[in-house]
């Protein structure tokens, strides 16, 4: 068995723009700091054997503060990167109804075997997530292992432990910095807890996953960052 806690990175600008942030190497807000300090925090009694991280600055910056504190220098993944959004990424919710309403419409189908141009299918970045997930557990059995990703991974994970289809919006909570517990029984991930962001109390309320006009989004949150 393998034990890990999945953290979401912390907040950056176009989380709070709603803007669709993918692969784009975007840093964390003043907040985000922020907010990884206090998981820093929250993680000095903790114990970990190693640390792996996203190849994205918003998950290297987020984990620094709890590596540093553990002494434990973060391996890099290009597997654990956010969805490939494709010509999207770095825009907006409003521009993308305005200028790619085709597009804008077939996101809204949440299918998961469709790629917007240049971008990765819900499939294939299923499919990237879990292999990489499942290769550093055959490399960690028997250890605790932190791991710094992005909101769309932990919904991959969150489908993948639940039995869930991969087609349809996000149903789960998944804050900036928020903990998720969660175990690899040699087949598959387990979840023991999950979006635990007691370490936030008292910071400024978390913009919402669901975008103007997303529909019924606002109780399923959509998958933009």
């Amino acid at each position: 068995m393998t034990e890990f806690v999945f953290i979401r990175h912390g907040e950056t600008d176009w989380n709070r723009q709603h803007r669709f942030q993918g692969q784009i190497d975007v840093p964390l807000n003043a907040l985000g700091q922020t907010q990884a300090g206090r998981l820093a925090e929250r993680l000095r009694s903790e114990r970990f054997d190693v640390v792996h991280s996203s190849d994205l600055q918003r998950a290297l910056q987020t984990a620094a503060p709890t590596a540093a504190w553990h002494a434990l220098p973060p391996t890099t993944h290009a597997g654990l990167r956010e969805q490939g959004f494709g010509v999207l990424e770095g825009l907006d919710v409003p521009t993308i109804q305005a200028e790619h309403p085709a597009l804008w419409a077939q996101w809204l189908r949440y299918e998961a075997d469709t790629a917007l141009p240049g971008g990765e299918s819900v499939q294939a970045f299923h499919d990237r997530v879990l292999a990489t997930v499942a290769q550093l557990a055959a490399q960690h059995v028997g250890q605790r292992v932190a791991v710094f990703t992005h909101g769309g991974v932990l919904d991959m994970l969150w489908r993948h432990a639940q039995s869930l289809p991969l087609s349809g919006p996000r149903e789960c909570d998944i804050p900036n910095t928020g903990l998720n517990h969660l175990r690899w029984d040699g087949q598959r991930l387990h979840i023991e807890r999950w979006a635990d962001a007691e370490h936030l109390q008292g910071l400024p309320a978390q913009p919402s996953t669901a975008p103007a006009g997303a529909g019924g989004a606002a109780r399923r949150p959509t998958r933009t960052a």
